[in-house]
């Protein structure tokens, strides 16, 4: 991943952490941030043709699958979960260290609106033990994918 990474431009090496970080929590965590501030990939499978979907979204948001359906699904076409063989041949990678870059294979790529709200967000770097930082404006350049609106409105907190 570090040579993807340098070969895009990015200026932040990856990092490789004591402990793997298999949920955006335990990245937060491990790296002493909000879990909002965690760039997690959450891969699905365009049905019929079985094209893989990768959405980048806030450590505190979870993606509304509707919302990405009407972005990336035509006619006959819808969104469905991803097991662990699929996202490692379509990425290369496990699940758990799903890199937003450097696939296997093209994948079709959403960049979630809500990680604007922060000046810095980690990514997975490729292994469940690998993360790297960044700004959320380096991930559209990084993937060449659009950023949308494409999860579910948190929850009011406080509210009674």
């Amino acid at each position: 991943m570090a040579q993807v990474l340098a070969a895009a431009g990015h200026r932040h090496e990856p990092r490789l952490l004591a402990d793997a970080v298999r949920t955006a929590q335990q990245a937060a965590d491990a790296l002493g941030v909000t879990v909002g501030q965690i760039a997690k990939s959450i891969i699905f499978r365009r049905l019929p043709e079985g094209a893989a979907v990768l959405v980048v979204t806030a450590g505190d948001r979870r993606v509304d699958e509707a919302k990405v359906a009407a972005l990336l699904c035509g006619p006959g076409q819808s969104l469905g979960r991803a097991d662990a063989a699929f996202v490692r041949e379509a990425t290369g990678f496990a699940i758990g260290g799903v890199a937003p870059l450097g696939h296997a294979q093209p994948v079709l790529t959403l960049i979630d609106e809500s990680l604007s709200r922060f000046d810095e967000v980690w990514a997975a770097a490729g292994h469940p033990n690998g993360v790297f930082q960044l700004q959320p404006q380096d991930l559209p350049r990084l993937t060449q994918a659009p950023v949308a609106d494409v999860t579910v409105a948190p929850e009011p907190q406080g509210v009674l």
